[in-house]
């Protein structure tokens, strides 16, 4: 499986999943043409994506999509504002090619939203972002990843000394807005296993975190749970550079 986060972050999010012969996007929240120049990294063009899987309608994850095909399109039922659409089901696996998706519950304020599993031959990659809490159904799903790519979007302490309204400060914290760096730190200790190889800190918010603060807070609850945080290769997400990863199986 190999992948490419092409970006991550309040201003646009995608994620390119390639396994085999195999591809699908997660998202489409940036503009067409920073997609398509990452996809020629790996010979692809936009016509060779088999299926594009959206998390929810919020224009960060959502924007440029009325191009592509109704055939293509996979979502929950009402995750997305689109007549005609692929309905999938949470905790249901979808067979894209080589690859088996599986959409899991978040809780965020877009009411329908979710993460997906997505599983090659030898790999088991885990995508989870805009969620304020975590949902406990999920852990045996998602239990021992090869690679977590999990949101850690804000510093607590940063997040109120910002010029942001307490209207958005208390939308951010809430149980359905997104996680913070300990909260996401905690989830991941519970989530990796002895296969995991990778953890991706994403949706990283440039205005309330920085990547040495969201790192610092992994090393401290790894520490506090007796995890050697040090066995995985441990990185942060951008909004303008991609972030490839993964291996040939």
């Amino acid at each position: 499986m190999l992948f490419s986060l092409i970006a991550s972050g309040s201003k646009g999010n995608s994620l390119l999943i390639k396994e085999g012969e195999s591809a699908i996007l997660i998202d489409t929240g940036i503009a067409l043409s920073r997609i398509t120049d990452e996809l020629k990294e790996y010979n692809l063009s936009l016509e060779d994506i088999d299926a594009f899987f959206y998390t929810h309608d919020h224009s960060d994850h959502y924007v440029y999509y009325k191009s592509i095909p109704d055939s293509k399109v996979y979502a929950v039922r009402n995750a997305i504002d689109r007549e005609s659409y692929h309905i999938i089901n949470m905790y249901e696996d979808v067979t894209i090619g080589e690859l088996t998706i599986t959409p899991i519950r978040t809780v965020h304020d877009s009411i329908y939203g979710c993460g997906y599993i997505v599983k090659g031959k030898e790999s088991k990659l885990v995508y989870l972002t805009d969620t304020g809490s975590f949902v406990e159904d999920n852990l045996p799903y998602i239990k021992d990843p090869t690679y977590l790519i999990l949101e850690s979007n804000h510093d607590i302490g940063m997040l109120e000394r910002s010029k942001r309204s307490r209207a958005l400060k208390d939308r951010i914290e809430a149980d359905d807005g997104h996680l913070c760096n300990e909260d996401s730190a905690f989830i991941a200790a519970d989530t990796v296993g002895p296969h995991t190889k990778e953890i991706i800190l994403a949706h990283i918010s440039e205005e309330c975190n920085t990547p040495e603060l969201a790192l610092k807070a992994y090393h401290k609850i790894f520490i506090r749970r007796h995890i050697n945080i040090n066995k995985y290769i441990l990185r942060c997400a951008k909004q303008r550079e991609p972030l490839r990863g993964g291996d040939e199986d």
